[in-house]
């Protein structure tokens, strides 16, 4: 079944969901990168914040420059360098500067902040600050999916760096990718203390090849690069991360072993500065939690060509056909997109969450709980308890009433259940319109200023609770299906 939706009610969604910044910031006509530690041409974030910047330079006209910085002590005089030229967009890069970055944000609130790999979900929003967070575990899901379609030996190897949140993701959906893709491959993996340990990483991965992995994939900064090009060195296919690592770390073809680096699942940094630069321009506005999440759905997560590896073309077929379930909800990849941490299946998703000990009874009662817990993925509309309540008493029924009528509670029930697992960004991307729920009734979504409204009268109140087989949005009533 495939949405019908509207994209002319586009820019309803944008105004819930995007804050309105200070009145008296002007629309921006300049922009200011700082880089991580290190050079502006690192093949890395640096290099790709920076195409994204000169994308939006070109575009728009914008007075621009860059600063390299050369130790983390000079963070904060760096920014102030760029504020006190008077640039109106301040990009920096790397999770690292994340505390400047806010601090310099919570003062200069006529200056617009995008923050590169920056998490600010834990601190106060900002309206004038973003940072670009990405879905680790779609890019680990696609490697996965590779590793799977590569391997001889049925066994493959993650070699990591520290178990952060974006390092967690990534080895969770490495995993869970091979999982879909084949269930009988074993998969190896190994944390790292430090993300600049590439000797260490070399070792790891050895130890992997001597224990039967013939793919290895690499995600910890200059650990995890030591670990595919020694892999690579010795035959192994590899799998890289972030940016195209055969043109980063394999010379395009000339280092040793190019011809072994299958892919590099990669992130789009220069879309993520692209769209936040333009975001300021000509909407002047940034996401309300100071966040903007890049994944595949909005084209921040990828994968690379094979380049001179011998990859088969199915193999890069069924890689893309995972890529497009992913980005458009048949595929989910069951890891916690914040945490990294495993999902567990709806119903006990929605248990833990509270506030639905009605539903939960309603799908015991019609039987549907192991439907929710087996298959899927589903997109779940889960009125909370009140609105169950309120329900029951405008149709006159008691709970008990409802719950032996089996048909009834069945069809009322599946017409709150979608068979795709449509997120916000999806639902942002598409607009609104028209859905064939599960049990065949049509349900309209419309995109107001207060909100996502269904069948004109229930609201959104709440979205993407993940699961392991799906994605759950309270709302604050119960759909009824139309009646003829």
């Amino acid at each position: 079944m495939r949405t019908k939706f509207l994209l002319a009610v586009l820019c309803g969604l944008l105004g819930v969901l995007f804050s309105s910044v200070s009145a008296a910031q002007s629309v921006p006509q300049s922009v200011c990168l700082i880089t991580d530690v290190g050079i502006l041409n690192d093949g890395g974030f640096n290099q790709s914040a920076y195409d994204g910047m000169q994308r939006a330079v070109e575009e728009f006209g914008l007075d621009d420059t860059f600063i390299e910085t050369q130790a983390p002590s000079d963070y904060e005089e760096n920014i102030q360098t760029c504020l006190d030229s008077d640039f109106d967009v301040i990009i920096t890069v790397g999770f690292a500067l994340a505390d400047a970055t806010y601090e310099a944000a919570l003062i200069n609130t006529d200056n617009f902040f995008i923050g590169v790999d920056q998490d600010f979900l834990s601190a106060d929003p900002l309206p004038n600050l973003v940072g670009l967070q990405f879905r680790e575990d779609q890019g680990g899901f696609l490697a996965g999916t590779m590793a799977a379609l590569m391997t001889e030996s049925d066994i493959v190897g993650g070699v990591y760096g520290p178990a952060i949140f974006p390092v967690v993701k990534f080895r969770n959906g490495f995993e869970q990718g091979v999982a879909y893709t084949n269930a009988d491959v074993t998969v190896l993996g190994n944390y790292s203390e430090s993300f600049e340990t590439p000797t260490e990483g070399a070792e790891v991965a050895l130890t992997m090849i001597g224990d039967g992995a013939d793919v290895i994939f690499g995600a910890g900064g200059r650990h995890g690069t030591g670990a595919i090009r020694r892999a690579a060195e010795e035959g192994t296919w590899v799998i890289g991360v972030d940016l195209d690592q055969y043109f980063t770390d394999f010379g395009g073809g000339e280092a040793p072993g190019a011809d072994r680096i299958v892919t590099s699942v990669v992130k789009g940094v220069d879309n993520g500065v692209y769209d936040m630069i333009v975001a300021a321009i000509e909407d002047g506005v940034y996401p309300a939690n100071s966040t903007y999440v890049l994944e595949i759905a909005n084209g921040g997560i990828g994968f690379t060509p094979s380049h001179d590896a011998d990859v088969p073309d199915a193999v890069i077929e069924q890689v893309q056909a995972t890529l497009d379930g992913l980005g458009d909800g048949s595929i989910v990849t069951g890891v916690d997109p914040v945490t990294g941490d495993l999902l567990d299946p709806i119903p006990v998703v929605a248990a833990a969450a509270g506030d639905f000990s009605t539903l939960l009874a309603a799908a015991d009662a019609a039987g549907l709980v192991d439907t929710l817990t087996d298959d899927g993925p589903f997109m779940v509309l889960a009125p909370t308890d009140a609105a169950f309540n309120a329900a029951l008493d405008a149709l006159g029924m008691t709970a008990e009433e409802i719950l032996a009528d089996t048909d009834l509670l069945t069809d009322i029930l599946t017409y709150h259940v979608y068979d795709m697992a449509l997120t916000e960004t999806l639902i942002l991307n598409v607009g609104g319109g028209e859905i064939e729920m599960l049990n065949g009734d049509t349900l309209t979504i419309a995109l107001t200023e207060d909100g996502v409204m269904l069948n004109d009268s229930v609201m959104v109140t709440a979205t993407d609770v993940h699961a392991a087989n799906g994605v759950i949005h309270v709302i604050d009533g119960v759909l009824l299906p139309p009646t003829e």
